[in-house]
């Protein structure tokens, strides 16, 4: 498997779309929009399908990792350790609500990846102290379906809280507004809407790099 390597990260997490009627005439989509994403430098997928029936989300997992092969992209998938090791993928990411990172680790191989999506400073040191590899936290800016934006500030709040643990923002974060983000601590940036824009995904990506110069 691969390793989470350093920051900065920039983390493509898929649309959510696909179900057991239209995978057949979508999911080749999406691996296509997986593909032009790590070509522009994109580090980490995030495979969250939350409405394919497990046998196509190993059948979707596989054939992302074979079309990443020769990459250093990571793979992940929501939820799902069992299928991430089945279908050869890096890691796995989880919900506040899923089992916990410690489970994870207890059960699977030690060198799968593990992530953790946070709401707060607690949820954060939590994640932490469970030996998750890294969080989401946010989300920072107003996102549809994602709850209250929590801002700049309260982003910064949480980077301290965890030192240098990588936290990886998301929530509304775009070419205008990744420069704040970075500049409140965060180790990267995920996103959904921005990261299937090739245009918007350049912007941050050339503004993450930039964070470091």
């Amino acid at each position: 498997m691969k390793s989470l390597g350093k920051p900065p990260f920039v983390c493509l997490i898929t649309e959510g779309k696909l179900t057991s009627e239209n995978y057949r005439s979508e999911g080749r989509r999406v691996i296509e929009a997986i593909s032009a994403a790590v070509y522009d430098g994109v580090h980490l997928v995030q495979i969250r399908e939350r409405d394919l029936p497990a046998r196509l989300l190993f059948e979707l997992t596989t054939d992302v990792v074979a079309a990443l092969k020769v990459s250093d992209t990571l793979v992940l998938v929501n939820d799902r350790a069992d299928i991430a090791i089945a279908a050869g993928a890096d890691g796995v990411h989880l919900r506040e609500s899923s089992l916990r990172p410690r489970v994870i680790r207890d059960t699977f191989p030690a060198d799968l990846v593990v992530g953790v999506s946070t709401h707060d400073a607690q949820g954060a040191r939590s994640a932490v102290a469970g030996s998750a590899d890294f969080i989401f936290f946010g989300p920072v800016f107003d996102s549809p379906g994602k709850g209250a934006a929590q801002g700049c500030d309260e982003l910064q709040n949480v980077c301290r809280a965890v030192g240098k643990f990588p936290v990886i923002a998301l929530g509304g974060i775009d070419g205008d507004n990744v420069e704040l983000v970075m500049d409140a601590g965060a180790s990267g940036v995920a996103g959904i809407r921005s990261m299937h824009d090739a245009h918007d995904r350049r912007r941050i990506l050339n503004a993450v790099k930039a964070s470091l110069e």
